[in-house]
């Protein structure tokens, strides 16, 4: 039994040297594991020969030449490492199968015979043919079984260790089989000698010391050597797993948007080249629609840029839901989206890119937040129409976008000669206009508000102006607008705060006093949640009196988040600032709001005041106006005054506070007495 477990032990160890030959991925580490692997497989087979000889009895001194034992170990292990280069060289079918079961079987059974040879017998040991063949036999056979099993144990998985273990069973039940089938084929003669005893060969207890030696030290070696080699390819098996899931996460991010999850520029550039190769051979055709959402910088600068986040999600939620199977969605960055449909013509195409709109219309509401409203513009170009390459369809399409938010926003435009040109413009002018506020570039202009009863001078409005050094005076608007798309109306307002209040001060130091001076205020800046905290540096630091700020709020600002506005507006009158709406009554506003608005002053609109002496119902408006302000114990005035007609028609009615260019046109600060009092005590109206 012994003998069948060393030779089951050394092939399970041989065995599993295979498969490491086979993985070695340089000839030094082969050459090193066939060597472990053939010397496991040979000195097992010679130790249990030796062990299966301990157990063989004789009735006469016994005893094993010690170079005959030496050779025979050294010829199993050359059978071993014939059979295992093999192995080794890939699978083994048909010929190469047969060659090392031939080889394996082959030499098991010369170092059988070799070993009974050691033993020098006198006279000479005889074999009966039958069973000297039948040990061959069965030492091929079950070698050969053997084989078959380990060379496929690549392709077991985790049945692998099962089947290694089949084969090595096989392997040792070849050499015990051939051993003792061997051992039935010897015939000792009556009489016989064991020349090997008599001339100083190892005795049994010395061969039994040289076996458990060997044994022990290269069938343990081995079997240690394969197990930490496995582990250590078990270990790297699991690093390189983990080490292609983080090369496939980086890969991931490196072409998906992290918040949304959707392909960010990368990505779709790539697969616009795809469609575009797609459809030259099969003259297909297919929309770039380009969305920017309106107003989103105000939500991330009112509500936080967490609530913007919410936002960016569910705009990409819905916009994936809506991709065509051959399309896609991708996010460019900020709240620019992109979606690739197919589709054949323009008309196609705008009725994609108008439900898009139309669902993001649902998209767009923020729950909790009433009164916020996103929209968004879509610009759309069509391939190849519209261009051939990805940049230029992409370039045109975000042309078409930006003609959308020119037009009024929330609405969707088809690409056409010219939008690029103009949108190119419009990029050259935010760049200038960012150097210009970095270089201070920008100045204010001043217009007075004055007293129509005694010319006195009540305040002046601050107006943000550009002189442009190759456009000439840039209008407010246009460049405003262009401050808002581009993200710099907050830094914008902030100057324009700070020039004004300097200004303001210098006056006080020459000796004008003056009682207020206006600043607009943008949607975006009074929503920014920086407004508060920037009126009480800039009152601060140039030492202004309490409401010697006014703070100009359009009346739609007001009413847009109402009880957020109260709030707000308070605090901005405990830091010192006066308050007024402006434009009031072009808006919706609710008079039980308007009564609970910390407001000092109420600004008629322009547009009322132009048509005050030709419309009876603009007339009635203004009134109403006046009445209430009064009743509301608020300051009002006119703006937009350009005729002695319309500053009578105010005056009468009870609106004392007039502005306009009957009064003075808005012009730069100077030193000493602004140029603008003068022409102001000649357009009052002496009451």
């Amino acid at each position: 039994m012994t003998s069948f477990v060393v030779a089951a032990t050394a092939s399970y160890a041989a065995l599993s040297t295979l498969g490491r030959i086979r993985a070695a991925q340089d000839d030094t580490a082969r050459r090193w594991w066939l060597a472990g692997g053939a010397s496991a497989l040979g000195v097992g087979i010679w130790s249990m020969h030796f062990i299966g000889m301990l157990a063989f009895r004789l009735p006469i001194p016994v005893g094993y030449d010690p170079w005959i034992t030496v050779a025979s170990c050294g010829l199993s292990v050359a059978a071993s490492v014939y059979a295992f280069r093999l192995m080794a060289s890939g699978p083994s079918k048909g010929a190469r199968l047969l060659r090392g079961a031939l080889a394996i079987g082959i030499g098991i059974a010369a170092m059988h015979y070799m070993g009974m040879a050691s033993m020098r017998m006198y006279p000479a040991i005889e074999y009966h043919p039958g069973w000297l063949a039948a040990s061959v036999g069965v030492a091929v056979l079950a070698s050969g079984a053997s084989l078959a099993i380990a060379d496929r144990l690549p392709q077991l998985g985790r049945r692998a260790h099962l089947h290694q273990a089949m084969a090595a069973v096989a392997m040792g039940a070849a050499i015990v089989g051939m051993h003792y089938t061997g051992m039935a084929a010897a015939r000792f003669a009556d009489g016989a000698v064991c020349g090997a005893a008599l001339r100083n060969g190892l005795d049994p207890d010395a061969l039994a010391t040289l076996v458990v030696v060997c044994t022990t030290a290269v069938l343990g070696t081995a079997i240690l050597v394969s197990t930490l080699d496995r582990v250590l390819q078990e270990r790297t098996g699991r690093l390189s797993a983990s080490l292609r899931d983080a090369n496939a996460q980086l890969s991931h991010l490196a072409q998906h948007d992290t918040l949304t999850g959707l392909p960010n520029r990368r990505l779709l550039l790539s697969r616009l080249q795809d469609l575009i190769g797609r459809a030259l051979s099969d003259g297909g055709a297919f929309a770039v629609i380009y969305i920017d959402l309106d107003g989103f910088k105000g939500v991330n600068d009112a509500f936080g840029h967490a609530v913007g986040d919410i936002l960016l999600a569910r705009v990409a939620r819905m916009l994936r839901a809506l991709s065509h199977p051959d399309g896609m969605t991708a996010r460019l960055g900020g709240d620019e989206f992109v979606v690739v449909a197919p589709v054949p013509s323009p008309t196609g195409a705008a009725e994609v890119a108008e439900e898009v709109l139309r669902q993001l219309g649902g998209a767009l509401t923020l729950d909790g937040y009433d009164g916020v409203r996103v929209t968004a513009s879509l610009g759309v170009a069509l391939y190849p129409d519209d261009g051939t390459s990805a940049d230029l369809l992409l370039a045109n399409a975000d042309a078409a976008m930006y003609h959308s938010k020119q037009s009024g926003r929330n609405l969707v435009s088809l690409y056409l000669p010219g939008m690029s040109e103009d949108a190119q413009v419009q990029g050259q002018l935010a760049h200038e206009l960012r150097r210009a506020l970095e270089s201070d570039a920008l100045a204010l202009h001043y217009q007075p508000q004055v007293d129509g009863i005694d010319g006195r001078c009540v305040g002046v409005e601050a107006l943000l102006r550009w002189d442009h050094p190759r456009l000439g005076m840039v209008p407010p608007m246009r460049f405003v607008a262009v401050a808002e798309r581009m993200g710099l109306i907050v830094e914008l307002g902030q100057w324009a705060l700070e020039a004004a209040c300097r200004q303001y001060a210098d006056w006080r130091a020459a000796g004008v006093e003056l009682p207020t001076i206006a600043v607009n205020i943008s949607p975006v800046q009074f929503r920014s949640g920086q407004l508060v905290h920037q009126v009480e540096s800039v009152m601060r630091r140039f030492d202004m009196p309490a409401h010697a700020l006014t703070l100009e709020i359009t009346e739609s600002m007001a009413m847009q988040e109402p009880d957020r506005a109260i709030e707000l507006l308070e605090r901005l009158v405990q830091a010192g600032a006066r308050i007024s709406i402006d434009d009031f009554g072009t808006g919706y506003s609710s008079l039980a709001y308007l009564a609970q608005l910390p407001a000092h002053e109420l600004k008629i609109d322009r547009r009322f005041v132009g048509r005050i002496d030709s419309s009876t119902r603009d007339a009635v408006i203004v009134q109403s106006v006046i009445m209430l302000a009064q009743q509301l114990g608020m300051d009002v005035v006119a703006e937009g005054v350009e005729t002695r007609a319309q500053a009578d028609a105010l005056i009468r009615m009870g609106c004392r506070r007039l502005q306009g260019f009957l009064i003075a046109r808005p012009g730069p600060a100077c030193a000493g007495e602004p140029a603008w009092s003068a022409a102001a005590e000649a357009g009052a109206h002496p009451g």
